[in-house]
């Protein structure tokens, strides 16, 4: 198994965005104590990577989540097929985007806010 975590700061509100609004497909969602071990996978690799929806109850980890989103920093990076479509689904689904896509050298790049703390890259290779 090959885990990635995002903090956020509300599980639940995570996993009703990761999955509902982005798409992704719950796989685990396991009590750990006043928490959850909340994973999610690509609809279309569901034995890949697995996405955990780290609480950010850290004070640390709520100051790194903090300090990213100030500085206008996506926490993590996915790539996408078509980024104009993926944006322009995301924009009916009332995703705020701080950068709409952009030429950035070999790859086009867009930048929103997930709603649980962190801005999101999604990327297409040229």
């Amino acid at each position: 198994m090959i885990v990635t975590s995002i903090f956020v700061e509300d599980q639940d509100k995570a996993l009703e965005f990761y999955s509902e609004t982005l798409g992704f497909v719950k796989k685990h969602d396991v009590p750990s104590g006043e928490f959850r071990w909340i994973t999610l996978v690509s609809p279309g690799e569901q034995d890949g990577t697995e996405l955990v929806l780290e609480p950010n109850d850290h004070p640390a980890a709520k100051e790194y989540q903090k300090k990213l989103f100030e500085d206008g920093i996506p926490v993590t990076m996915f790539g996408v097929e078509d980024i104009n479509a993926e944006y322009k689904r995301l924009k009916e689904k009332g995703v705020k985007f701080t950068m709409a896509p952009t030429d950035a050298g070999a790859v086009i790049i867009a930048v929103f806010d997930d709603t649980c703390g962190n801005l999101i890259q999604i990327a297409q290779m040229k």
